[in-house]
């Protein structure tokens, strides 16, 4: 990361004392139509904010909810990638906004999502080194959301698939990449050691147990991983502020779960 200007954007997305981070994306809005916790865009940033996330994900269309006048800031992260349920080709991702454009909108960040093994891998990859180099021409840090999924994939969560994802994301030129968690801090080390840049977690299913998420969290901070980018699972929350405050514990105080497990509790 050689930008000055990438540098102290990075800076906005990320801890500097821990070098780790918590996003939560919002983008699902354009994939899966207005779900619950992206309805009321503005009430939900708040929620995060308050709870100590450093930055969200959002498409361009939605940058003025995070506007909100007061309260904690927040970093801002604007997604280039689409696709809706509706289409024959969901997992195929199409650009559907440019690194200048985000500049123009106040973009700490950009992401961009990718699927290897996809039939339409090859256009993704292509996309993905046109961002890359636009990124690294502007200054602006770029989030890869880098996945396995096709018909050669029989399980995205396996390690074998993770890292490689992982690996491409680093060598493409993203300065984070975001991957699925393998289930145990030692399958989940050797995506991060296999990576060159940070890696953080998505938040996968749904859960219904805080300890699982929790527990999810832990394990990746505990194999190396540089924090989260959970969407549904914080957003659909019952509390999305207090699991932040939970999360935030694990990944910027290196507490325990059981620590995190309290603070809920306490306020529940």
């Amino acid at each position: 990361m050689s930008s000055i200007g990438k540098m102290i954007r990075f800076e906005r997305i990320f801890n500097r004392t821990t070098g780790r981070t918590i996003v939560v994306p919002m983008d699902h809005g354009t994939t899966v139509g207005p779900i619950k916790g992206v309805i009321d865009m503005k009430t939900t940033i708040q929620k995060v904010a308050n709870g100590g996330a450093n930055a969200i994900v959002e498409h361009k269309g939605l940058v003025a909810e995070g506007l909100r006048g007061s309260g904690p800031d927040i970093g801002l992260i604007i997604h280039l990638s689409a696709s809706t349920c509706l289409s024959p080709f969901p997992n195929a991702k199409t650009l559907v906004c440019t690194v200048e454009e985000a500049i123009k909108l106040g973009a700490d960040a950009v992401s961009i999502h990718f699927n290897l093994g996809d039939a339409d891998e090859k256009d993704m990859l292509h996309d993905f080194g046109r961002v890359s180099a636009d990124c690294r021409t502007w200054g602006l840090p770029l989030l890869a959301m880098c996945y396995a999924r096709g018909e050669k994939i029989k399980n995205s969560y396996d390690v074998n698939f993770v890292k490689h994802a992982a690996r491409v994301g680093g060598e493409l030129g993203a300065d984070i990449v975001k991957v699925n968690y393998t289930g145990s801090p030692e399958s989940f080390r050797e995506v991060t050691e296999g990576c060159n840049v940070p890696v953080v977690i998505a938040g996968g299913e749904t859960m219904d147990s805080d300890h699982e998420i929790l527990e999810m969290v832990k394990g990746s901070i505990d194999a190396g991983g540089a924090g989260i980018s959970i969407g549904r699972n914080v957003f659909q929350h019952r509390d999305p502020e207090n699991l932040v405050k939970a999360m935030h514990m694990i990944i910027h105080q290196n507490k325990s779960v059981a620590e995190a497990l309290d603070h809920l509790a306490s306020v529940a």
